[in-house]
């Protein structure tokens, strides 16, 4: 017999499923949308987390991925454009222990949310970020988004876009983010652990996932998407490991000069000593903002995993830290005291 797959949650709480995870409400987008896919992997973990579910805090800004929130049996906000870092910023300042979640897209990330997207990196709130980066505008019919490549032609550039694009992973490398992943939407078996590295790690993780729009961008991602492609269009950052990839696992990476290149691992000339290894646990960003690049040509493969994972003081603990600290030193504030001291008037 089939046994029901279930996860103990400490203290005696009831057992929870999958299912559990389920909210009451009819999931709406496009057939065909990676999304379906994200938020079943995402539904899939959140039992072997441990966690209450009241505990658990889902946060959105604007388009198809913010309609996440409401998919999720858990508490959640549908904020506005671009702030969804924000109110996440003051839901886990409030309420350290919360999960706190932040589902966002390329669009909303990115263009009107870029400021607060770079400022939430940097403070490293103890939060959980999931980028659903498809180069398009998918809520608003097909415009071009800051990850859309050169060139793209949509309603909003008919001509071409002039821009150059966004590297997501770049641009959290840079604003100090200490987890960057990246991961793919239909690929269970790569974004399941993934989704469970990020909320393990105590700090802000940022994974950014490749997913498809069926409907205005279909098959943007496609060589690293399917089966018959992605062999040797992505390779696998594992730690420790030299980066090795092709369906034959005959070609790797190895550093010519300031440069990445592909070598067949298989001829005699090179092999796996020759090639880059991976350190994910190094505090120096070189390596990371290295193969970030990566993605930036179409004659390398895509890395796929975790870019980087370093310890470093959370927001929520150091301003807690700071409070305590004041309140030692000069005692319990006194807010009607500090209402009137020093000059005042009554206006009658």
């Amino acid at each position: 017999m089939k046994r029901k797959r279930t996860s103990r949650i400490p203290g005696g709480a009831p057992t929870l499923t999958k299912k559990d995870f389920e909210s009451d409400q009819d999931v709406r987008w496009c057939p065909g949308c990676g999304d379906y896919s994200i938020l079943a992997q995402t539904q899939h973990i959140m039992p072997d987390l441990g966690i209450p579910k009241e505990n658990v805090v889902f946060i959105s800004g604007i388009g198809c991925s913010s309609r996440f929130p409401y998919y999720m049996n858990t508490y959640g906000f549908h904020t506005i454009h671009g702030r969804a870092p924000t109110i996440a910023s003051g839901v886990k300042t409030a309420n350290p222990d919360l999960s706190v979640w932040v589902i966002t897209g390329d669009g909303d990330a990115l263009s009107i949310g870029g400021n607060h997207f770079i400022h939430l990196m940097r403070r490293n709130f103890d939060i959980n970020v999931l980028l659903f980066n498809n180069r398009i505008y998918g809520l608003t019919k097909g415009q071009y988004s800051p990850t859309s490549e050169r060139g793209k032609q949509t309603y909003s550039t008919p001509l071409g876009s002039l821009d150059t694009p966004f590297n997501p992973i770049s641009l959290a490398l840079a604003s100090g983010a200490t987890f960057v992943a990246r991961s793919v939407d239909i690929d269970s078996g790569h974004l399941r652990p993934l989704l469970k590295a990020a909320f393990e790690h105590k700090g802000t993780s940022f994974i950014e996932i490749y997913q498809n729009c069926h409907i205005f961008n279909d098959a943007t991602f496609e060589l690293y998407r399917e089966k018959e492609f992605k062999t040797d269009n992505t390779v696998l950052l594992e730690h420790g490991e030299p980066l090795v990839f092709g369906a034959e696992h005959d070609k790797g990476i190895r550093l010519n000069g300031f440069q990445p290149e592909v070598v067949d691992i298989t001829n005699g000339e090179y092999s796996t000593d020759d090639l880059i290894v991976h350190d994910q646990y190094t505090e120096d960003t070189t390596l990371a903002n290295f193969l970030a690049g990566m993605s930036d040509t179409s004659d390398l493969p895509h890395p796929m995993g975790i870019f980087r994972s370093v310890r470093h003081p959370c927001y929520e603990d150091l301003m807690t830290n700071q409070i305590q600290t004041a309140k030692e030193r000069t005692g319990e504030g006194d807010l009607e005291a500090l209402l009137n001291d020093g000059e005042t008037w009554t206006v009658s």
